[in-house]
């Protein structure tokens, strides 16, 4: 009986050693196929997915500032209406230009020289000072018009002209609006006699200036003189253009 006893707990071991041996052999074979199906397939899965993020290209042809650079929004269709509208109101506004530059006399293009052809040019001598004549310019054209240097006079058949005294050139050019005058003054002679030739003149044209100095400005003007004549000598010389009759005549 006690060998039986004996010899069955022996197998009873055995047994039990197989057993434990199976289990642990189907724990570490269940734990391997946890391994490969569940957490670390995710997790090689995520790292993958990570990757491929990470190395996605960039747009072709994505301009900078646009999406797939800096991430800057690009301009969307309100923009694009406001650009429309910008347009516009530059159009407008040149449009108002144009039609105020057909009405303006000062604006570009409505600008032209003073000469016989715009304007009405009346002379007459002056008591004050002695033996002087004062020339008057009125515009008489739609334009405004630019008085240049000074008057080139011409009594008769007179072969030389009078210089013009330096003193009296202006600081701007003598601008004339529709309506408005322009002087000159002209000694006609020197008051303490001292100049030469004296004669009378009967016949007087008045020649304007261009863009330069002694270049023609278009008509000449040939103004109306009293019956009797204007006398002068040598001494004949006159003023740039002025805006004022005082500056004109110096007083």
């Amino acid at each position: 009986m006690t060998a039986f006893r004996s010899t069955l707990a022996s197998n009873t071991t055995r047994t039990s050693r197989r057993l434990a041996g199976a289990a642990a052999v189907a724990l570490a074979a269940l734990a391997l196929t946890a391994c490969q199906n569940g957490t670390g397939l995710q997790d090689g899965g995520a790292a993958a997915a990570g990757d491929s993020a990470t190395s996605t290209p960039t747009p072709t042809g994505a301009p900078a500032g646009q999406p797939g650079t800096s991430g800057t929004p690009s301009p969307g269709p309100a923009a694009t209406t406001g650009g429309a509208k910008a347009t516009g109101g530059a159009k407008t506004g040149t449009d108002q230009g144009n039609a105020k530059g057909s009405s303006d006399p000062a604006a570009p293009g409505n600008r032209v020289l003073c000469n016989g052809s715009n304007t009405e040019v009346t002379v007459q001598p002056v008591p004050r000072p002695l033996n002087h004549m004062l020339i008057t310019v009125k515009n008489t054209g739609s334009k405004l018009c630019d008085l240049t240097y000074y008057p080139v006079l011409r009594f008769d058949e007179m072969q030389w002209a009078p210089v013009a005294r330096s003193e009296t050139k202006p600081q701007a050019v003598v601008s004339l609006a529709p309506g408005q005058s322009g002087y000159a003054g002209v000694m006609l002679s020197a008051a303490d006699g001292s100049g030469e030739g004296g004669t009378t003149g009967h016949r007087l044209t008045i020649a304007f200036q261009g863009q330069t100095p002694n270049s023609v400005g278009g008509a000449s003007a040939t103004p109306s003189l009293p019956a009797k004549g204007l006398s002068y000598d040598s001494s004949l010389t006159v003023t740039y253009w002025q805006q004022e009759m005082t500056d004109a005549l110096g007083s």
